[in-house]
């Protein structure tokens, strides 16, 4: 089924309703859905490419543009606004759009814009009059819907393809499985170019009329503020977005009590900002998983169900295994291995890319995550470590998110990140790379490396076996990290 109709039938059924409220704006369901059918009604006659670029901030201009490239029959291309030039030019070649919907002040921040396509303004379009009628095109569950783009932590982006019938799924796995209601309020605080802010932050709450709050740039006093003002019921944000809301001087508890479900994504949640965000806001981080290929929700630990380190059983719909990564043979409960999964939220493949896809797909039809997980007893996912990020030392597999837990619970440390080096005695070597505290004090002298090195080592060594201790710690400004605020291991090699 197509993802736009029961969003245009939702927009009909409750034409006054506020919708969204972004930075800038309130949008009533029928103003979404006027604005979007005269978009589409421009971009008829001049789109002649199946995909369209959406170079949007998070807010309500994304969901027009995204609706008036449904009601066309046309693929978007959420495109991310934080890669560089030629990464991001690279993306809009590859996905061949011949028109990009943008604001020009996103333009302006960026510092440049894209060459080839048509770039139309949404901001200085004009929405009066009553629009030209268009009648929405229908999609097939196997049509395709949606391009996104894989951040590009190794290798050049690829093109992930999620159908109509992928993103309906997951819609409806998500609203499902945490009893989202009409009663609910969303705080959007994710680019909607990333996939849980596209389908669960965007096309979730049209398509089941739940109002979203819309924030176009973390900060965190701004966030207080409005988790203050608007009360939400459901904050989804990344392990960095929790770290960041620690550093502001006046959140307290009361902000938070309007939440029921607060939910970390996109990489592990340290246990130092888990422990931190409990005492300080008597808040209980639930940890959810997915990737951009299952579109992307596949878990999410609710609270009743609360278990430290778990993602949450999968959503209905989704079999999930743990198998060998060698042979795919299905592995017993408890048992540490790569995590396999099959359901309707199951990207098509990736563009352009036959081969890439067939590497991901197991011949019994189970995409191939890459991550390294175990499931327990009663079917909770705890996600260990990525395959390709795994140490061999002496013998001895070693992933580096348990030595980065144990450097982030150190007070010097603010980031940690982990690779391997090569060794000719033991293989591999752990080598660390982390991220500073502040001083306690403006006028406070930070310990030098030397110290920091002993510091940090023999802190480890309390807390590590002797072979886990990182051989070598380095300091950095700023650890490398992708657009989403995932350390990139690969820039640490």
């Amino acid at each position: 089924m197509s993802v736009h109709w029961p969003i245009i039938w939702r927009c009909l059924s409750n034409p006054r309703r506020v919708a969204i409220v972004d930075d800038r704006r309130s949008y009533k369901s029928i103003e979404l859905l006027v604005a979007a059918t005269h978009l589409a009604a421009h971009l008829a006659p001049k789109v002649k490419s199946q995909t369209v670029g959406i170079l949007i901030p998070a807010s309500g201009g994304f969901p027009i543009a995204a609706l008036a490239a449904w009601m066309l029959g046309k693929t978007i291309v959420p495109l991310n606004f934080l890669l560089k030039q030629e990464e991001l030019q690279y993306v809009i070649d590859d996905c061949g759009c011949d028109t990009i919907i943008a604001v020009k002040p996103l333009l302006d921040h960026m510092g440049f814009a894209p060459k080839g396509p048509e770039i139309l303004l949404l901001d200085t379009f004009s929405f009066a009059g009553v629009p030209e009628p268009v009648w929405p095109a229908s999609a097939a569950d196997d049509d395709l819907a949606v391009i996104l783009y894989t951040s590009g932590t190794s290798g050049k982006p690829k093109g992930v393809m999620l159908t109509h019938g992928n993103i309906g799924a997951n819609v409806n796995q998500v609203r499902e499985w945490a009893n989202i209601t009409t009663a609910d309020t969303l705080f959007g605080v994710l680019p909607q170019f990333h996939s849980f802010g596209l389908t669960v932050m965007t096309i979730l709450p049209l398509t089941y009329g739940i109002k979203v709050i819309y924030a176009a740039r973390f900060l965190p006093p701004r966030i207080i503020k409005q988790l203050r003002e608007f009360r939400p019921t459901i904050f989804i944000g990344i392990p960095s977005m929790y770290n960041a809301l620690l550093s502001s001087k006046d959140g307290a508890p009361d902000d938070f009590k309007s939440l029921r479900y607060t939910v970390s994504g996109g990489e592990p949640l340290p246990d130092a900002v888990f422990t931190k965000f409990r005492e300080r806001f008597n808040v209980l981080i639930n940890e959810g998983y997915g990737l951009t290929e299952t579109s992307p929700v596949s878990n999410w630990c609710r609270p009743h169900e609360f278990r430290q380190h778990s993602v949450g059983r999968a959503l209905p719909g989704i079999e999930q295994r743990i198998a060998d990564p060698a042979t795919n043979t299905p592995l017993p409960i408890n048992t540490d291995g790569e995590v396999q999964m099959r359901g309707p939220n199951i990207m098509s493949g990736y563009y352009r890319l036959p081969q890439e896809t067939a590497k991901v797909f197991t011949p019994d039809g189970f995409f191939r995550t890459g991550d390294i997980g175990r499931i327990d007893d009663e079917g909770h996912l705890y996600i260990t470590g990525r395959i390709k990020e795994m140490l061999i030392i002496g013998g001895e597999n070693v992933f580096p998110r348990e030595i980065e837990e144990v450097l982030n619970r150190h007070p010097l440390v603010k980031a940690a990140g982990v690779i391997g080096k090569n060794d000719p005695m033991r293989g591999e070597v752990p080598v660390a790379f982390i991220e500073l505290n502040e001083p306690p004090t403006p006028t406070s002298t930070p310990p030098d490396a030397e110290a920091i090195q002993s510091t940090l080592k023999g802190y480890c060594r309390e807390h590590l076996a002797g072979y886990k201790v990182p051989h070598e710690i380095r300091v950095l400004e700023a650890l490398p990290r992708n657009p989403t605020g995932k350390i990139m291991r690969r820039e640490l090699k």
